[in-house]
């Protein structure tokens, strides 16, 4: 196979075990080619810019520059940048964070080989990684820490100015929002919805103008620290 046609990845992790070890994994499936490695937030731009990989894994943790700065930096250059985060499960609020400044999902560093290249394939198609189980973790992280804010308002006048938020968006982008939360694609939402294709996109993009955002999972992360998400199942 031509190094043009396999994905082009480049890994951004701290821990020299860590990006040795994606290196051998990657490696060993045809169809990957690992084009990069930088172990700081700086190096991870500059290599991006230098070597525009297909896929980006992007520790959050990293000196000189953290994960979220060179999500950010990176994305400002070139918005159609693909970044998976690499997290571990105490980092729910740096990924919803990450998720924000334009990452398209997240991945466990612990996670098995099977998992990982179907979310290399997933990233460079462009589409959305949000494992249920993982996406369902980070809600309750959310709601559990929504009662109360650091200026001690209560949870009855967070619910008042949630419910604000919520209501510029239409019924039917709620609707659509809860799908895509529950990781639905747009031709299987619209068939769930009894829509076109075509329709689910121009709410997402209006979901996105409203939400200031511009990708799934910047307008879920956006949801669920707004905690709207419990009250679209």
């Amino acid at each position: 196979m031509s190094d043009e046609s396999r994905i082009r990845i480049l890994v951004a992790d701290d821990h020299r075990i860590v990006r040795e070890g994606l290196r051998l994994i990657l490696e060993s499936q045809e169809g990957f080619l690992l084009v990069g490695e930088a172990a700081d937030g700086m190096e991870a731009v500059r290599l991006a810019e230098d070597l525009h990989p297909d896929v980006i894994l992007m520790d959050l943790r990293m000196p000189q520059m953290d994960g979220i700065t060179a999500i950010q930096s990176i994305r400002e250059k070139d918005p159609q940048a693909a970044i998976v985060i690499l997290t571990t499960y105490n980092e729910d609020d740096l990924m919803i964070r990450g998720l924000r400044a334009g990452a398209r999902g997240f991945l466990l560093k612990d996670t098995d080989r099977e998992t990982l290249f179907r979310a290399i394939r997933s990233a460079a198609r462009g589409e959305t990684l949000l494992q249920p189980e993982m996406l369902e973790r980070v809600l309750a992280r959310t709601d559990g820490g929504s009662n109360r804010d650091a200026g001690g308002r209560g949870a009855a006048a967070d619910a008042r100015d949630a419910k604000r938020e919520f209501d510029v968006l239409s019924e039917r982008e709620m609707e659509v929002l809860a799908a895509v939360a529950r990781g639905g694609r747009s031709k299987e939402i619209a068939a769930a919805l009894g829509i076109t294709e075509r329709t689910v996109k121009a709410h997402l993009a209006s979901i996105y103008n409203k939400l200031g955002v511009d990708s799934r999972a910047a307008a879920i992360a956006v949801a669920a620290q707004k905690g709207w998400l419990k009250n679209l199942e």
